[in-house]
Formats: structure tokens, sequence, C-alpha cells
């Protein structure tokens, strides 16, 4: 497994505007940022899906977190990097690895604002009342380009699209939960096929109606439910939907 990203920035902030894992056809077996790039100029043969999360929380090689990379001396904004790899990695890894080795995955987000521990905090109330606001002409506290996705211009590579973006939206932040909903509704209109992990709360058309897809990632004892359960939906190709008991 390898993991690379592309940064951009804008009044003092750091977002992920590109992200993709490698999925290695060996240990031995490495790629560059070249070979990358070549790779994505045949995505229709070389991009298995994509894979849609909450928001990143990723630093360069040679780097670690931070909410500014410039103040630590990253100066490689707008070209892609090699990407540390993190626990939640070695989670995707495992599930796409059976059937998906030699092929890139993109990984999309929600919120492109590369920081770590967003859920809760401040950050929320500002990216929904941002999303109240964006389709008009005013102003947003964060980029509405970088930060944010285009909906109905949205373009995706590969066979398959896995929703995790979760679950337990604050009910008083209309807009962030009127986003996921929006995102979800187009999605299921493209001729891919979308699965996702549900639990008892919802049947899948519900969770598709209202955006509950649970995250691959958890701690405590949903953990290492959440990780098998993103292996169970990778253990056919194409992916399937899991309802997680």
């Amino acid at each position: 497994m390898q993991v690379f990203g592309k940064f951009s920035t804008n009044f003092d902030m750091d977002y992920l505007v590109e992200h993709y894992i490698y999925i290695n056809e060996s240990e031995n077996e490495k790629i560059t940022v070249t070979d990358l790039e070549n790779m994505l100029k045949k995505k229709r043969k070389t991009v298995a899906g994509t894979i849609f999360l909450y928001n990143p929380e990723v630093s360069p090689v040679g780097y670690k977190l931070s909410r500014f990379l410039q103040n630590d001396g990253f100066d490689k904004y707008d070209e892609f990097v090699q990407l540390n790899e993190s626990p939640k990695d070695y989670i995707l890894n495992a599930g796409l690895k059976q059937h998906h080795k030699g092929k890139l995955v993109e990984i999309k987000h929600l919120f492109n604002y590369n920081r770590e521990n967003i859920e809760p905090t401040p950050i929320l109330e500002e990216f929904d009342a941002d999303l109240d606001k964006f389709t008009s002409s005013q102003f947003t506290r964060y980029d509405k380009t970088l930060n944010y996705l285009d909906i109905p211009n949205i373009r995706l590579s590969g066979k398959f699209v896995f929703f995790g973006i979760g679950h337990k939206y604050d009910r008083h932040h209309k807009a962030i939960i009127a986003y996921a909903k929006a995102l979800s509704q187009h999605i299921n209109k493209l001729d891919k096929t979308v699965v996702f992990m549900h639990d008892n709360n919802y049947d899948a058309d519900e969770c598709r109606e209202i955006a509950y897809f649970l995250s691959p990632f958890a701690t405590g004892k949903a953990r290492e439910k959440r990780a098998n359960g993103f292996k169970e939906v990778f253990n056919t190709n194409p992916p399937h939907i899991v309802k997680i008991k």
C-alpha cells in the first residue's frame, strides 16, 4: 500500500484536494509520484473506484500532521506527494487488496480541510454556515472550491463507490445534513455500484435517503466490527452492501 495526495492552501488553511491509495501488487513493488501521474492519465484502466470519507487527517512523508504545513517548511502545494501511512489506511488496504491489487482507489471527502478531530468543534458550525450560503455570491469562511464538493459536477472513475461519510450528524447542522443527502442522491443516480455498511437502525434504502453510512473507522468495541465489515464489503467483486450486527 502507498498513499498519495495533493495539498492546496488558502487563507493559511490546508486542504487535501486529491487523494489516492495504491494497492501494491507485491510487497516489493513500489510506485513513484511520476508513476502515479502516468496512471492517472489512464483513469478508466487504473482507478478501481472511489471511497467517500468525512475529512482528511494526513501528512506528507517527512512531516507530521500540521494545521498549516507551510509553517513547517512544506513547499509542494498543488503537486502530488507521497503521504505517511496511517492505521486508517491499513484498514482500507486490508479490504481492498483481495480484488484490487495493482489499482488505484480515489478517496474523496465531504470536507477537504486537513485537520484532526473536527467533530465536534466550532469548525462544523462554520461549515454549516458556509453551506447555507454555498450557492450564493456571499463569502465563506472556508474556500468554496478547495473545501467543498461540487456535487452536480462531480467526476468519478472506476466501477464502485463506497460511502463511509458517517451517520451521526448534529440535528442542528441542517445545511451539512442537506449536503450529505444531496451527495448520496446524486451518486445513486450514476452508473456505479454504490456500497456501504449499515446496522439495525435503518435498512439500505433508508440509508441512501438520509445519508446514513457507517464509517469504516471507529473506536472501542465498534473498531473491530467496522474494520471487519469493510473487509466483507470488498470480499466480492463487485463489492456489496453489508449489514453489521
